[in-house]
């Protein structure tokens, strides 16, 4: 255990949100991702796992240390739903709540079609599955940066 830090976060996902640079993204998964063939391709190459976990309370964990890109729209994706893509389920909207609340501010995240969401998952620096189970649970962040202390 570390003071400060989020016992949910595993030395395996500390060490990949600390090796991440700026502009780099995330993936954030349910269960029914294709989480471990995807995260094969992506630069750090293993699945990471945040299982017993919803996406929000991963979501949550892992934006306790992770800073939000603030320079473009692209900040955080949320994967659209086939045939509704203006929908926003439950699982999705417990998620923006989470980063409104890290950003202290509302920032909606966009919206990626389904087959465009796993396009950019492959070029992602890493994948995290949680153990959601709820449909499109599935989202991108994009790593920020902490500016230096005045």
């Amino acid at each position: 255990m570390l003071k400060g830090i989020d016992n949910r976060l595993s030395a395996e996902v500390l060490f990949v949100l600390r090796a991440m640079g700026h502009g780099d993204t995330l993936v954030i998964c349910d269960t029914n991702f294709p989480a471990d063939s995807i995260a094969r391709q992506t630069v750090y190459g293993d699945l990471l796992r945040m299982d017993n976990l919803t996406c929000a309370q991963a979501m949550k964990s892992i934006l306790s240390v992770l800073p939000l890109d603030t320079f473009v729209d692209d900040f955080a994706g949320r994967m659209e739903m086939v045939d509704d893509p203006a929908k926003v389920p439950p699982v999705q909207a417990e998620v923006q709540v989470e980063i409104d609340a890290a950003e202290g501010r509302p920032r909606q995240m966009v919206s990626i079609e389904r087959f465009d969401f796993y396009d950019r998952a492959k070029d992602a620096y890493a994948v995290i599955q949680t153990g959601e189970r709820r449909f499109y649970g599935c989202f991108i962040l994009r790593k920020g940066v902490i500016p230096p202390e005045s």
